[in-house]
């Protein structure tokens, strides 16, 4: 009896000290592990810097403007500002006297970033670094200046693709990795050329994937908080392995400068277009021939479904791709191609990149039914619309998108519904009549303007005319001429 009375009292000491260490030990291992501030936990940003720094570039360009002088009645191109001069004469009283003022050229200069894909000397930018360019110039790491000429460029992603001439020795190729492997909360790295400084790196985290802007038809952009200002654009950012998981090209700014959120081309989407650029110098995208609106709870609501998805058909074209395989206006779109359409911005990349001639598989939400429909893919004509929109652009100097939610808060805007001005090219007739980033036409020539069809509908039906927009700015609305190019 007094012998199990021992070992009952020698395992209660036992079972004691063992939990007491357990108690010690646990925090300790616990804080160890979530020590995020100690610097272990840092990647050493320096080593890897040094192996990725090389393989980046510095591009500037150089292209011929044309520009007219300023219209009598839009003093420093501020239409808000009212006009005695114009009030009390009239433009008429101006061109009377002094007529049209003649075109002037002036060379504009372009600063960019871009990084080294191959040995050949091919560099991956953005469209916008070198669209129009009558002169490229491509300065390595080790200091050398190269010319460089466009392989072939893609203004819906954003991507050129440039080849360096005369390269007489080899040089570092980026190593192009898996952007669908990123995880948000993943350290990245920027390098680039911002306003001019060569070689500037920061680093961030991955803030976000598969962001939608507004800002193309195809976008699926990385959102980031590294450092990105101008001068970034083209640039790559790397994972903590040194491989390119995007390419730089925009940030979000009410400024002007870095606020921290800028966003980033996944590299797997340009692997395609670098592929079909430096083959064709152009790319072949899919097409379906749909005009597709979002699923908005009240239209879920209306079509017995519980929530907003998939792709909601507001429009076919007839004899087009989903036309001959039935697909009805109406419809629902919830499945491509195995792949699961949770919002309408998902469909025209899933459609785009589907090869041209192949069969898919489409699930459509028709009565509150699932049904099968098979379609054959055809080829996206780029005359259809891409041309159309690039020569308005020539002519004007300006790039529209349709206005979403998403576009809506990026510039601060109440307005839901329209056509929104993304970016106007300086010296162009669209700067000289006033208009801005951000701007929202309501009306093309007295017609209403509710989407880009209908915004290049109006424009192609006045062509070598003055064209009278109707603009929101803000709460203020404004009538505004812009003469084009011919």
């Amino acid at each position: 009896m007094k012998s199990t009375y021992v070992n009952v009292k020698l395992q209660i000491v036992f079972y004691s000290i063992c939990i007491a260490l357990v108690a010690y030990v646990s925090p300790a291992l616990l804080r160890a592990e979530t020590d995020f501030s100690s610097k272990a936990s840092l990647p050493n940003f320096a080593t890897i810097v040094k192996q990725l720094t090389p393989v980046t570039v510095n591009i500037s360009s150089t292209k011929t403007v044309k520009s007219r002088f300023r219209q009598f009645g839009a003093p420093f191109n501020n239409q808000d500002q009212a006009d005695p001069f114009r009030d009390f004469f009239g433009d008429d009283f101006f061109r009377h006297f002094f007529g049209d003022m003649p075109d002037k050229e002036y060379k504009q200069q372009g600063l960019g970033s871009g990084f080294i894909i191959d040995e050949e000397g091919y560099v991956l930018t953005n469209n916008h670094v070198v669209e129009g360019a009558d002169e490229i110039k491509v300065k390595t790491h080790s200091q050398k200046e190269y010319d460089a000429e466009i392989v072939g460029r893609d203004p819906k992603t954003d991507l050129a693709l440039i080849k360096i001439k005369n390269l007489k020795k080899d040089l570092p190729v980026a190593v192009l990795g898996d952007s669908d492997a990123l995880d948000v909360g993943e350290w990245v790295i920027a390098i680039g050329n911002p306003f001019g400084l060569q070689e500037t790196v920061t680093a961030g985290i991955v803030s976000a994937k598969w962001r939608k802007i507004g800002a193309g038809p195809y976008e699926d952009f990385i959102q980031t908080d590294a450092s990105i200002n101008p001068g970034n654009s083209g640039g790559p950012l790397f994972n903590m392995k040194g491989e390119v998981v995007g390419v730089n090209t925009m940030i979000y700014t009410p400024s002007g400068g870095n606020v921290g959120i800028g966003f980033a081309i996944p590299i797997n989407l340009a692997k395609n277009i670098v592929s079909q650029l430096k083959d064709k110098g152009r790319v072949i995208r899919g097409w379906l021939g749909v005009v597709v609106q979002t699923v908005t709870p009240e239209l879920a609501k209306s079509f017995g479904l519980e929530e907003g998805k998939g792709a909601l058909i507001a429009d076919i074209e007839k004899d087009g791709p989903a036309d001959k395989g039935g697909i009805q206006s109406g419809d629902i779109i919830i499945k491509f191609d195995g792949k699961t359409v949770k919002e309408m911005s998902d469909l025209p990349l899933m459609v785009a990149e589907t090869p041209v001639g192949k069969k898919v598989n489409v699930v459509v939400l028709r009565n509150g039914k699932e049904k099968n429909i098979t379609v054959k893919i055809g080829e996206l004509e780029e005359k259809q619309v891409a041309v159309t929109e690039e020569k308005e652009k020539e002519k004007m100097g300006l790039t529209v998108r349709q206005l979403t939610p998403e576009l809506a808060n990026m510039y601060g805007i109440s307005e839901q519904q329209g056509v929104i001005i993304t970016q106007v090219a300086p010296g162009s007739p669209a700067d000289e009549a006033g208009l801005r980033q951000g701007d929202v036409i309501k009306e093309v020539n007295r017609t209403a303007i509710k989407t880009i069809n209908d915004y290049l509908k109006a424009i192609e039906e006045k062509k070598g005319e003055n064209i009278l927009l109707l603009l929101k700015r803000g709460r203020t609305s404004l009538w505004v001429v812009v003469k084009p190019r011919q």
